[in-house]
């Protein structure tokens, strides 16, 4: 079996690589307080980690999160940010409390949020951005030179986990909120929607500048398919939204012409 990325970092810098359920108590919470830490490093960690760990680093707990705290605290601070169209996040590292994010900011790093990204492609830079921030964090904390300044609780915002109810569009939705899901929620696990009763997972989306018509139809009422010359087509609340990328169910990823070709949906079918 290949090592996977980590492990060959790992290996590389000499580091010991171990992989514990918690490091709240038991074995885990034992193997790293044998470490005796001088510097404790968290990124995208899912529990609150109690007092007794943050403890444990001579100088510090630092925790690197996606987000310019305190906004966007929380698990889901990439997919949020694209959720709530915002222009820029960003990455802070703080020193740990025992809060959701609460503790004192190190250092922060802004990033301008493209309109054409989805969560992984500004994950990934924010993922490198985060790594350099790390690095001159600790190297501040070496020289002595960083002290964490308290942030404002009254302006803080949440990121919270997403729901499998966060997936499923609603067409009824202005076009912009539809396609910010889809970005946000890209590629995995996907915004989630439904054709001919079975699943369709929607990668990409954009808006196009057809409004929708006022005559009464049925056929432009949200969640009805219009083909168009651009592609797979669906009425939202406010204008059309092309498809540009889906996956039915059971099936691989495809454009929203190809799905067009294949399954040759009708003017007026449902989806959702």
């Amino acid at each position: 079996m290949e090592p996977t990325p980590v492990a060959e970092a790992a290996r590389r810098l000499g580091l010991t690589l171990q992989e514990m359920e918690t490091v709240k108590e038991g074995s885990g919470f034992h193997a790293l307080a044998e470490f005796a830490p001088d510097v404790l490093a968290v990124v995208a960690y899912g529990e609150i980690l109690p007092k007794t760990v943050l403890d444990l680093p001579a100088v510090a707990p630092v925790n690197v999160h996606f987000s310019l705290l305190p906004e966007l605290r929380g698990a889901a601070p990439v997919q949020r940010a694209i959720l709530d169209g915002l222009g820029v996040t960003g990455v802070t590292t703080i020193e740990m409390d025992e809060g959701m994010d609460t503790g004192p900011v190190l250092l922060q790093a802004q990033e301008p949020i493209e309109p054409t990204d989805n969560a992984e492609t500004l994950g990934a830079r924010l993922a490198a951005l985060g790594g350099a921030l790390l690095v001159e964090t600790l190297d501040g904390l070496e020289a002595g030179t960083l002290e964490g300044r308290p942030q404002d609780g009254e302006g803080a915002t949440y990121a919270l986990k997403l729901r499998p109810a966060d997936r499923l569009i609603d067409w009824s939705q202005p076009s912009q909120v539809i396609v910010r899901q889809v970005r946000a929620l890209a590629p995995e696990p996907g915004a989630a929607t439904s054709f001919r009763g079975k699943a369709l997972k929607v990668l990409s989306a954009r808006r196009i500048q057809v409004p929708v018509p006022t005559d009464g139809d049925h056929a432009t009422e949200p969640g009805r398919v219009a083909r168009h010359e651009e592609g797979l087509g669906v009425w939202s609340g406010d204008a059309l939204v092309i498809l540009d990328e889906v996956q039915p169910e059971g099936r691989r990823r495809m454009g929203g012409a190809d799905f067009v070709r294949g399954y040759r949906p009708q003017d007026g079918e449902s989806l959702g």
